[in-house]
């Protein structure tokens, strides 16, 4: 398995990555894994994506992961517009990689992720088939006190400069466009997989089965017994979606 550092400039932004390639007869099918949205301060030490990145790899298929701006190690400040813009940005970057094969670019997002990984499909044929794990169908967020949501999001670090945002109502704009649910059914007929938890304390599982009513053939729905909202930790979900995403690479 080799791995490299990659670093995207989009916006005078740089956004942050890693790339991994299996080895041996290239070009590989290519997954790209779209984290979600920050609960928390996040744990240096938790090596959550980058152990499912390797697992990925070693099942023969190269993968991305990488930093949405406002986390990690990439610059800026959490907002969804900008997350459009990054996930279209590793999509340019993965398709003129030499060692990528161009019929198997898969996106594999997790909630915040995944709803953009749906949105960003949807419009981009070049992204060949969808993986989504505790997706929601819309966000509630333009609901509730945003005064607090962003005092929150200031609190975990991802929202980092003080004027930011310079409009709350175009910040908020950006969550209206990641609506899944407006955009799912145009997925097709590239394959998608819906995966969600029964017992998912952050997006109920009620959406995950407005999305598959919306999607498109070909589509799958899972639900799993007993799981919340963190599938990435749930081993019966990562082995559905790595299964899947294979068999997407043998059709």
């Amino acid at each position: 398995m080799i791995t490299r550092d990659v670093t995207l400039d989009l916006d005078g932004l740089k956004i942050t990555g890693q790339l991994y390639l299996p080895g041996g007869q290239a070009p590989y099918p290519v997954v790209a894994i779209c984290h979600g949205i920050p609960a928390r301060i996040p744990d240096p030490a938790e090596r959550g994506y980058p152990l499912l990145a390797e697992r990925i790899c070693r099942e023969g298929l190269a993968v991305f992961i990488f930093n949405f701006r406002g986390t990690g190690t990439s610059g800026g400040n959490f907002d969804m517009r900008g997350w459009l813009a990054d996930l279209e940005a590793v999509i340019d970057f993965l398709w003129n990689l030499p060692e990528v094969d161009r019929s198997h670019l898969a996106l594999l997002g997790f909630s915040g992720g995944a709803a953009v990984s749906v949105c960003v499909a949807a419009q981009d044929k070049r992204v060949s088939s969808v993986a989504t794990c505790a997706c929601p169908a819309r966000f509630d967020l333009l609901t509730g006190d945003i005064g607090s949501f962003i005092e929150r999001f200031r609190s975990i670090g991802i929202i980092r400069d003080k004027d930011f945002p310079h409009s709350i109502a175009e910040w908020l704009e950006g969550f209206r466009r990641v609506s899944p649910i407006d955009y799912v059914a145009d997925i097709a007929p590239r394959p998608l997989l819906l995966v969600h938890g029964d017992k998912d304390e952050v997006v109920d599982v009620s959406q995950a089965y407005m999305l598959y009513q919306k999607a498109g053939e070909p589509r799958e729905l899972a639900i799993i017994d007993g799981a919340g909202h963190r599938l990435r930790l749930d081993e019966r979900a990562m082995a559905l979606v790595i299964n899947w995403l294979k068999a997407q690479c043998q059709r």
